[in-house]
């Protein structure tokens, strides 16, 4: 009975959102294209990571792929950033990010 209690628990909290983009966050957009025609390279890396799994369970994949953008955002604000682009698919909970300046 407690396995299957934590295990509902567990999957429960897989499909949370917990992380958001803050007010900077907002505005930072995320491109997944090459079109980076009048941006400036910042040559930052942004390295953001959450968990991927609850208890043992793994967390829902696009969940945890958009709290890492959320974070990428946030960090990319506070940087100078306006435009990040993912230069790595997430493994094991984190991501890694290009920061740049577009507008």
């Amino acid at each position: 009975m407690r396995l299957i209690l934590a295990l509902a628990v567990a999957a429960s909290l897989s499909a949370c959102t917990w992380v958001e983009p803050d007010a900077g966050g907002a505005s930072v957009r995320v491109i997944h294209d090459k079109n980076l025609g009048g941006c400036e390279d910042l040559r930052k890396t942004i390295t953001v990571s959450v968990r991927d799994e609850v208890m043992g369970v793994e967390r829902n994949r696009l969940k945890v792929r958009d709290e890492l953008e959320s974070l990428a955002r946030n960090e990319a604000a506070r940087e100078g950033a306006d435009t990040i682009q993912p230069i790595s698919e997430p493994v094991d909970g984190e991501q890694r990010y290009a920061a740049y300046r577009c507008r």
